[in-house]
Formats: structure tokens, sequence, C-alpha cells
């Protein structure tokens, strides 16, 4: 037992000094990981400057990480903090991008570009073709594209906030476009609910594009929705009202022009293959 008590010493202590040497090749080369040791702020802002510029955002980041950690105080920690931002953009990290925004806007709601980090928010989760691909190919159901609705609320703050900033005009246009695609979204919703003969669920859709989205391209198409889902559930008064609507501010519109026999009442299907 004696002897056996030693040899259960010196493997423990192999072991230990094995663990030790794997936790560096774990944690990676010491010389690599001090690389910055005895830089100044503006030196490492540059370098990681210049990993963005090359579009090596992994790069760029562990750069303006250090410098942040490294020196939390001064111009170049606060530009730093707006670069991780944008480097979390590029790197299609939406969550990240969100939080690296509200951290820059809650510690510096008064900085000079402040109104950038809102813009980039605003885009964090805006992807155009990501959600027109959402809308024309997933099966349709009774979703909202909420993360359309978020990056909205993130424009519209700016514009709000910061009336005369440079990014207001992209962003106006953005807000254009989130609307009208909010409201297609609707309308898809609807005339699925139509097809199914859910004639109160899709009038409800209908009734939303109006009140929310009164300026969208869906509403003359809602209006459509209407004054058959009315007709549908032999509702003639409102049918009718709603056909005056559509009458008065589209009269070109295919039901009114007579291009299609209204007592056959699947006008709405008339609409959905123009």
């Amino acid at each position: 037992m004696k002897r056996i008590l030693p040899l259960i010493q010196s493997l423990a202590l192999a072991l230990f000094l094995t663990s030790l040497l794997g936790g560096c090749a774990i944690f990676g080369d010491p010389t690599e990981l001090d690389d910055t040791k005895g830089w100044q702020a503006r030196r490492i802002y540059e370098e990681g400057a210049l990993r963005m510029a090359d579009q090596n955002y992994d790069e760029a980041l562990r750069y303006f990480q250090v410098l942040e950690s490294r020196f939390p105080h001064g111009k170049y920690a606060t530009q730093a903090q707006m670069e991780i931002i944008y480097v979390h953009f590029k790197k299609d990290d939406p969550v990240s991008t969100l939080a690296a925004a509200d951290r820059f806007i809650k510690l510096h709601p008064n900085h000079r570009n402040v109104d950038y980090a809102y813009y980039l928010k605003g885009l964090a989760t805006f992807n155009e073709r990501g959600v027109f691909e959402k809308l024309t190919k997933q099966q349709i159901n009774d979703r909202d594209p909420k993360t359309l609705k978020l990056s909205f609320a993130a424009l519209k703050e700016l514009v709000d906030r910061y009336p005369n900033s440079r990014y207001v005009k992209d962003a106006t246009y953005r807000m254009i476009y989130i609307v009208d695609t909010l409201a297609q979204h609707e309308m898809h919703v609807a005339r699925y609910y139509m097809n199914r003969k859910a004639y109160l669920a899709a009038l409800n859709r209908a009734k939303y594009v109006l009140e929310y989205y009164p300026k969208s391209t869906s509403v003359e198409e809602a209006l459509v929705v209407m004054v058959s889902a009315y007709d549908y559930m032999d509702l003639a008064d409102l049918k009718n009202d709603s056909m005056r609507v559509l009458k008065t501010n589209y009269p070109e519109n295919p039901l009114i022009s007579g291009k299609i026999v209204q007592d056959e009442r699947v006008w709405w299907k008339f609409w959905e293959s123009l």
C-alpha cells in the first residue's frame, strides 16, 4: 500500500501538468492573445478599422472589444462601441446588432452620431428578400412578420427623434416598404380565409389593412375582399357601403368598370388573379 500511494501521487501530478498544457492549447497561443500589449487606444482602433475595411469582421470585432475593455473611457472606446454595432450587422447577427445598438443608445443618448445607432437597429431586422420569400413560399397562416414590425419601430423612432438626420430619407423609404409588406401579408391571410369560407375572419383582416395601413398599396384589394365577404354573409347594406367607397377611390377597379359580373360573387378571386 505504501508503494502504491507514491505512484498515485505521481500519476495525479502528471495529469495535472498535462491539463495545464492542454489548457494553454485550448485558450490559444499566449503571444497571439497578447499582440496588442503596450498599444495605445488609437493604434488598437486603427487595427480594428483596417480589419473592417478588409471585411475581416471577426478580427475587427476582437480589436474593438479589446480596445473597449482596456480603455473603457474616451473617444476611441466610444467609437469602438459604434463600430461593434456595424460589425455585428455585417456579420448578419441581428440579435447582437440590436443588443449593441441598445447599449450604445443607453450609454450615449446625446452622442452626435446616436442616430446611426437607431438606423442600424432598424436595419438589423430588415430583410427585404427574406420577407418576400416568406410571403410567397411558406404556407400562409395567422402569424405576423414580427421582425419587420421591430424594424419599423426603430426606423420610426429615428425619424421622430432626428428629423434632420442624414439617414431619414432611406429610413422613410424602408418604412413605406415595410407598411406595404405588412399589408400584403394581411391580404395573403385574408385570401387564405376566403378560400376556406371563413368570411368574418377575412373581413377582419381587410378592415385591419384599412385601419392600420391606409396608405399602403393593398387598400384597393382590401375593399374588394370586404365587398365579397359582406356579399357571402348576406349583409347587403354593408356590401353596398364598401362598394361605394371602392367606386369613389378606385373607379377603374374591374369590379366597378364592369369587367366582371357582380352576381358571380367571386370578385376577390378575380382580383387575386390579376
